[in-house]
């Protein structure tokens, strides 16, 4: 069974899910295909970076529950892992596919990533795991468990960023509510500018 903390993040999870996909599916064609500022995807690329991430997850965090920390800094066939390259492969791969393919990839990968978390303990997430950047962050050593609030907000993270290629959305009061998150709001400062490397 899953302790207090982990219950806590899947509901923050299975919550923000619910509101991303009715907000995608709303988007005209044209407003997927829209390219989005400071960024090499398109409105939609972020919906196949979203729907593809939890297969690599349940990699990281199986490993991470069996006592493998570095897991995250390597695939699976021992290479290092970067995960610009990693994400930009996969979105590539997905850039044909209609939406609705994507977000059931998506509902799938999702399901699969979340009965991974349940299965962690507070003393794995407790641990500190080493991220090794990515081309907008340094390295860092972080607490698993500070890494997994912020990725509990991974879909409004995005959906921000979505949103500078969709400006007339901005305003949208739920919309704004949603992305009213000091987390949110960190990440999109952090994020902002171009490129480190």
């Amino acid at each position: 069974m899953a302790t207090e903390t982990i219950e806590r993040l899947v509901e923050k999870f299975r919550a923000n899910r619910q509101r991303f996909e009715p907000f995608c599916r709303a988007l005209s064609e044209e407003e997927l295909s829209r390219p989005v500022p400071d960024s090499t995807w398109a409105v939609k690329d972020f919906v196949s970076h979203l729907g593809s991430l939890d297969t690599e997850l349940v990699r990281w965090f199986d490993g991470l529950r069996e006592g493998r920390l570095d897991e995250n800094a390597r695939l699976a066939d021992g290479s290092a892992f970067d995960i610009d390259k990693w994400n930009d492969e996969r979105i590539a791969e997905r850039r044909e596919w209609p939406l609705e393919r994507i977000l059931t990839e998506a509902a799938g990968n999702r399901e699969a990533f979340l009965q991974t978390l349940e299965k962690l303990e507070d003393k794995h997430i407790e641990q500190v795991f080493h991220f090794r950047g990515d081309n907008k962050r340094d390295p860092a050593d972080i607490q698993f468990k500070l890494f997994l609030l912020g990725l509990a907000r991974h879909d409004p993270i995005h959906v921000a960023d979505m949103v500078k290629a969709l400006p007339e959305r901005a305003e949208d009061p739920d919309l704004k509510s949603w992305l009213d998150d000091s987390v949110v709001q960190w990440y999109q400062t952090v994020m902002a500018g171009p490129a480190k490397r």
